[in-house]
């Protein structure tokens, strides 16, 4: 059975990239960078602390 387990949308503006993340666990937020490569980091990082202390189901 799949299960979503976030969601990850990301838009593009002349100045930035945005990243907008939804989880159970940490909610909606948003990350901002001049790059793409910048904010996936940032999104990346975010979702492996996220899900590494998540209890196992």
């Amino acid at each position: 059975m799949e299960e979503l387990i976030c969601s990850v949308e990301f838009l593009r503006s002349p100045a930035e990239v945005v990243a907008r993340v939804s989880s159970e666990a940490g909610g909606v937020r948003e990350y901002r960078a001049p790059s793409s490569g910048a904010v996936i980091d940032q999104v990346i990082n975010d979702l492996q602390e996220e899900f590494e202390s998540a209890p196992a189901t």
